[in-house]
């Protein structure tokens, strides 16, 4: 059996490391892949993209050893897509999902800038898959935009499209394309919830048909055998490329296969715990834009909700201790009880009470009440001079009255502790008066 301290120093530890910290996701990455520019906006063929929209990719960053087998929406966690913007698809080469991509048709028009899902995997050749990379972390350079990788569009502009070399994009699509190679080859590939069922036509906003600021179900999903980042010790799994002129939001639901041991193991992560069952884990990674607030558990302000830090949100420093007023070691400073360390003559946690509290006075009366609240019976805990004093004791509720005649104890000496049956009380309020001699005492407790 743990000791005392053991078992406190476990509670505390369970409580206070904040879940995502054990998690096995790192952090979402949400990388402006691409500006359009006027360039691009002259292209029609795919059906148009104005200047100033962007193209954004959505990594998850694992841990390593995990693989992403799951991108999805159930009952309880909905899978949204949203901006304030339409979301751009190319009109005639375009995908709902990244896989389906031949690697030559990215030289066409503006079919680079596609809105789609992945779990890894963009596009593949008769020879090679290619996956997703952050462009800083690309090793092969670039087939997609300029004079040599880009058709020019409809206005078969010699410079080609996809050249825009904004600031804000980092390194130009035309230098790296965030698309590389690795030893991997995904199976079991499959959707549900996007497509339609019957003729395969995609009306959501991965698809062309209808133009949406939106994708919000609580019934899709993209699945695969289970991906790794092409860098495998930073493990950064791309999921998503969205294009739009508007503001992104999202919030993404994931399904992990984890180390365990020599073996593996299922993992979910919401983006929402409104609802979290048994075998799911919040993260608040995978909810954009962040929520930002306090991040440090040793405040009272910290939620596990925040992704991120928000300056001075941290104010009130947790104060561990007992709350409990009826507890001979009752913390008036605390502001977060822990009731393992709360401590009652006769009952203290296999501790020594003379060191735990000092400050008890041996020749009066002291008495304590527990558990409280107390559903079939309260025991009364009486701390008494060691010399025999009768004890008396009677309940009353709130205005004072009698509940249950007085009960004669007997000579008492030292630690007493006695149980009362209180099944005959109705749920609510009451006093329990201890008296010895001509002085009594009353303290409250709750019977439920």
């Amino acid at each position: 059996m743990l000791n005392f301290i053991s078992k406190a120093l476990l509670f505390i530890i369970a409580l206070f490391i904040p879940q995502f910290v054990t998690a096995q996701i790192e952090n979402v990455i949400v990388e402006t892949y691409y500006i359009a520019d006027v360039n691009d906006a002259t292209d029609t063929t795919g059906g148009g993209v104005e200047a100033g929209t962007k193209t954004f990719r959505i990594y998850v960053d694992l841990k390593e050893g995990s693989k992403l087998k799951k991108v999805y929406g159930d009952q309880y966690h909905a899978l949204v897509f949203k901006s304030t913007e339409n979301f751009f698809n190319n009109k005639v080469d375009g995908q709902s999902f990244a896989k389906d991509f031949n690697k030559n048709r990215f030289k066409e028009n503006t079919v680079a800038l596609d809105t789609w899902l992945t779990i890894g995997q963009i596009s593949n050749s008769s020879t090679k898959v290619y996956y997703g990379v952050l462009k800083q972390q690309d090793r092969d350079g670039s087939f997609i935009g300029g004079t040599t990788n880009s058709d020019g569009g409809s206005a078969a502009l010699s410079e080609g499209l996809l050249n825009n070399v904004n600031s804000e994009i980092g390194i130009a699509l035309t230098t790296a394309d965030g698309i590389d190679t690795m030893n991997l080859v995904l199976a079991n590939w499959a959707s549900y919830g996007i497509l339609d069922a019957v003729t395969s036509s995609d009306s959501t906003i991965f698809g062309s048909i209808v133009a949406g600021k939106e994708f919000i179900s609580n019934n899709a999903g993209i699945q695969n055998s289970g991906a790794i980042g092409v860098i495998r010790n930073e493990n950064k799994v791309l999921i998503a490329q969205l294009t739009t002129k508007g503001e992104l939001s999202f919030e993404i639901n994931l399904e992990l296969e984890e180390p365990d041991g020599i073996n593996t193991k299922i993992v979910k992560y919401v983006a929402r715990k409104d609802t979290l069952l048994a075998a799911e884990k919040l993260s608040p990674f995978l909810r954009f834009p962040f929520l930002c607030g306090c991040t440090n558990a040793n405040f009272t302000e910290y939620s596990d909700i925040y992704a991120c830090d928000f300056a001075d949100s941290c104010k009130t420093q947790v104060i561990l201790g007992c709350m409990d007023t009826s507890a001979c070691n009752y913390d008036p400073k605390a502001n977060f009880n822990v009731q393992s360390l709360c401590c009652y003559p006769g009952y203290c946690n296999d501790r020594n009470l003379a060191i735990v509290c000092p400050e008890i006075e041996t020749d009066l009366l002291k008495y304590f009440l527990f558990p409280n609240p107390a559903k079939d019976a309260i025991s009364l805990n009486i701390w008494l001079p060691e010399v025999p004093t009768e004890v008396r004791y009677s309940i009353e509720n709130i205005f004072g009255e009698a509940t249950q005649a007085e009960n004669n104890l007997g000579q008492l000496t030292g630690n007493s502790t006695v149980s009362i049956d209180i099944t005959a009380l109705k749920n609510g309020i009451y006093y329990m008066k201890v008296s010895t001699g001509d002085k009594a005492q009353r303290k409250v407790f709750i019977k439920n």
